[in-house]
């Protein structure tokens, strides 16, 4: 079957406003078939290394029920290649194949699927955690600066959208927003939140109240979260924005920049769907340590 045929914004709202079906997490995914993800690239080096293996991550998701694949992107940005001595040529490269891996995999689902291609923070091709504070000390046009090339390069192999996903500030937000703005690309708007707050500490209500001020924003939300604090953020949302709201929150584990694991919680965290699809999500999936049997489950939720 042929990727899907009309625009994600149609189906999310549409008569009925139907809930899409994310997929879960790459990481996890490609770990479970034995890649090695050590390293500052992270996925993106498995993409670089043994594409094939992020290629059967896609499809394992595909054939879970997930009709929309997010790229192996999410780390790979110009500045971390150089650092290793690569030039931008490779970044592009990267980017580029991410986009046709996960495009490859839709076409032979037997189902449609969309394919969404992942932006990361400017924390994440750190490497270091700290997409999960934010406040880098760069400006919006700094970050603009940042994030300009990247978005262009996964534009050029065409996705069905970008996934500008884990923000931790409505700094970032703002600067991949007027990059958005600048390409007329369409767009979802993913926070990452902690009590109630932006990971940074800023309001909710003002972080996606910019998602409102964006036509090309399809939809507001929030993932690689506490599943208890998606419900709170999904309401705050829903009172600054009319947009589709999306979740796809992690197992409740705490990431240790330090060790580079993760810390699981004690006890297994809920995952009120229903009460995330009452408030307004359209988008529901799953991130880190969330793999193709939960998205299976969720699948068969709806």
């Amino acid at each position: 079957m042929p990727r899907a045929s009309g625009p994600l914004a149609g189906a999310l709202t549409g008569p009925g406003g139907r809930v899409v079906l994310l997929d879960g997490g790459l990481s996890n995914q490609l770990a479970d078939q034995g890649c090695d993800l050590s390293g500052g690239l992270w996925t993106g080096r498995v993409l670089a290394e043994r594409p094939d293996q992020v290629a059967a991550a896609h499809t394992a998701y595909a054939r879970a029920g997930a009709e929309v694949l997010i790229t192996a992107s999410y780390q790979v940005g110009y500045a971390a290649p150089a650092r290793r001595g690569h030039g931008p040529e490779l970044t592009t490269a990267l980017l580029r194949r991410s986009v046709r891996l996960a495009a490859g995999a839709a076409r032979e689902a037997d189902h449609e699927v969309w394919v969404a291609a992942s932006v990361g923070p400017y924390g994440a091709v750190l490497a270091d955690g700290s997409e999960y504070r934010g406040r880098y000390g760069l400006s919006v046009r700094e970050l603009a600066d940042f994030h300009r090339p990247r978005i262009a390069a996964l534009l050029a192999q065409g996705p069905d959208v970008l996934a500008l996903e884990t923000i931790p500030d409505a700094t970032e937000a703002e600067a991949l927003l007027l990059v958005l703005a600048e390409t007329g690309a369409r767009a979802w708007l993913s926070y990452t939140v902690a009590g109630g707050l932006t990971r940074a500490g800023g309001s909710l209500a003002g972080a996606f109240a910019l998602a409102e001020r964006f036509p090309q924003v399809i939809a507001a939300g929030v993932n690689c979260c506490d599943p208890a604090d998606v419900l709170p953020a999904l309401e705050a949302a829903a009172a600054v924005t009319g947009k589709p709201l999306l979740a796809y929150p992690n197992d409740g584990s705490v990431w240790d920049a330090a060790t580079r694991t993760w810390r699981p919680p004690a006890v297994p965290v809920p995952w009120p769907t229903a009460a995330w699809r009452r408030a307004g999500a359209r988008l529901i999936g799953g991130c880190c340590r969330i793999g193709p049997a939960r998205i299976a489950e969720l699948a068969a939720e709806r």
